[in-house]
């Protein structure tokens, strides 16, 4: 027999193409597809159970497919459909604790995936300033999904504990970005005109969706020779990119604005249904994140596709030009020199 491998939040894409990848592993032989919410996308050959993790049916569904790995994807900064924050705490930390609760009592489960964040670090301005798995956090998140993400990780730990012999991978993503993305900072980069805060310009990591989706898949199944997939890693593309490059590199327009007035616009663009410009991600756009992802390479033995840079272009692509595309920005500089007299562009030229 094959791998049993069940996996909740399959109504979001991410999940959704994780499901896809993992049925054509051969070492899979089922694939349990779980949600409140049906998805409008395709699972392939997969079992889709409706079911709300926050409720005891979840372990009856471990116990009746025999289920011997758990792939936690329902953990999200946004909630589908209408339910709102709310709904988002009520899944990522209630959802949770009842999905442990049953993984505790099902004898088969055998490997536990939990999707996490790099938010559970913070934003702060005395930060390191390059985080690894180990590095004591300063200042907790005070709110909102990374609070939620702290939380999870430890009852995760929690877990681990009481099932020493269930092997625990908990992977903390950098920012996620792809075509198919539908994370907060995805919607914020897609508005036409970009709000910073005055005076700052924060370093940002990426991580492209294709390569969440593939070391998601190293994580699940045994380990290759020489590496180890259970423990806790940061994940992100390589590099880093300021705020000030990815509003050029979208071809937008940014409008900077006093720290005290962010909150009230991110109010403001939260009550119009606009983006969920909550306090973590000002603060994230205020003093920026950036992790070590050593382990990632040197014990998980993973290399992401797409650098940080890599991912924010192929996202800009699939969005389209900005108000402002940096071609038509160049052509129009460049129209502007030839116009000038030759004496002055000679002396423009000089240092």
């Amino acid at each position: 027999m094959g791998k049993v491998v069940l996996v909740t939040g399959v109504a979001r894409q991410l999940a959704g193409g994780f499901v896809r990848r993992v049925q054509r592993e051969p070492e899979v032989d089922r694939v349990i597809a779980v949600d409140a919410v049906p998805p409008e996308h395709d699972l392939g050959d997969a079992e889709f159970v409706r079911a709300d993790i926050r409720q005891p049916m979840i372990g009856k569904i471990l116990a009746q497919h025999s289920v011997d790995t758990v792939v936690h994807l329902d953990v999200s900064g946004t909630a589908l459909g209408a339910g709102g924050r709310t709904q988002a705490k009520e899944t990522n930390v209630i959802g949770t604790m009842q999905l442990l609760g049953a993984c505790q009592k099902a004898p088969t489960v055998r490997r536990l995936v939990v999707k996490s964040t790099t938010s559970v670090y913070g934003s702060a301005p005395r930060d390191a300033a390059v985080f690894t798995e180990t590095t004591p956090v300063k200042s907790l998140p005070s709110g909102g999904f990374a609070k939620d993400a702290v939380e999870v990780e430890g009852y995760v730990r929690g877990f681990a504990r009481r099932r020493p012999d269930v092997a625990v991978a908990v992977m903390r993503f950098a920012n996620i970005l792809g075509p198919r993305a539908d994370t907060p900072l995805a919607e914020y980069f897609q508005l036409p005109i970009l709000p910073t805060v005055l005076g700052y310009d924060p370093r940002l990591q990426f991580v492209h969706e294709d390569d969440v989706e593939a070391v998601l898949l190293v994580a699940t199944l045994e380990a290759r020779r020489g590496t180890l997939n259970s423990g806790t890693f940061n994940i992100a593309g390589d590099g880093v990119l300021l705020l000030s490059q990815t509003a050029r590199r979208l071809g937008k327009p940014t409008v900077p604005v006093f720290l005290p007035a962010v909150t009230w616009l991110g109010q403001m663009l939260r009550t119009a249904g606009i983006t969920d410009f909550s306090r973590e991600q000002i603060r994230l756009l205020t003093h920026g994140r950036v992790v070590d992802t050593r382990q990632m390479r040197e014990t998980l033995g993973f290399e992401p596709a797409y650098t940080t840079a890599g991912t924010f272009s192929d996202f800009a692509r699939s969005h389209g030009p900005g108000l402002l595309p940096p071609e038509r920005m160049a052509g129009a500089v460049d129209r502007m020199a030839a116009a000038l007299p030759p004496a002055v562009r000679g002396a423009a030229g000089r240092p």
